[in-house]
């Protein structure tokens, strides 16, 4: 697999996808740009059982959502614990089981099928309207609604269990 073949050739489509879920050109640009490290990088891996622009968007959108997670946690992370660490220490241990229950929803929606994880991802962490992730999908703003609904729910009975 070349990558120079690979780049010239899916460049444009990679970056015209993740622009279409940040609506930040420069974000798309440098999300574009590491996943075609990333794709170098794991060109052994790739099996040829999907088109290749199936499998650089899904890496793609992998590192546009590990990029949100990174400035988010920066953003607020940093200074929400500052904060807590200054007040009283209920507001520490609350902070603290906030962050462990987000944990146990991440892990959840990892294991999440296609295309739950991804709706409400795109929902939850990308901000995108439900409209917006019809466009995506191809599908009506009611289906979106209805796929997150669903996936909402298998969340909350996982975490239940």
């Amino acid at each position: 697999m070349n990558i120079e073949e690979l780049y010239r050739t899916y460049f444009d489509i990679v970056y015209r996808y993740i622009r279409s879920i940040s609506q930040d050109g420069s974000l798309a640009e440098e999300v574009t740009q590491e996943t075609f490290f990333k794709a170098l990088k794991k060109a052994d891996q790739f099996r040829g059982d999907c088109d290749v622009r199936v499998w650089l968007c899904q890496i793609a959108k992998n590192t546009l959502y590990d990029h949100l997670k990174k400035q988010k946690k920066q953003l607020l992370g940093d200074e929400k614990l500052e904060e807590a660490e200054s007040a009283d220490g209920e507001l520490l241990e609350e902070k603290l089981v906030q962050r462990s229950q987000a944990m146990e929803i991440h892990k959840v929606l990892h294991r999440l099928s296609e295309p739950y994880k991804e709706v409400f991802s795109l929902r939850t962490f990308g901000e995108r309207t439900f409209r917006e992730i019809g466009m995506l999908f191809g599908k009506s703003e009611n289906w979106a609604r209805v796929t997150y609904y669903r996936a909402r729910v298998k969340i909350r009975e996982e975490l239940e269990q």
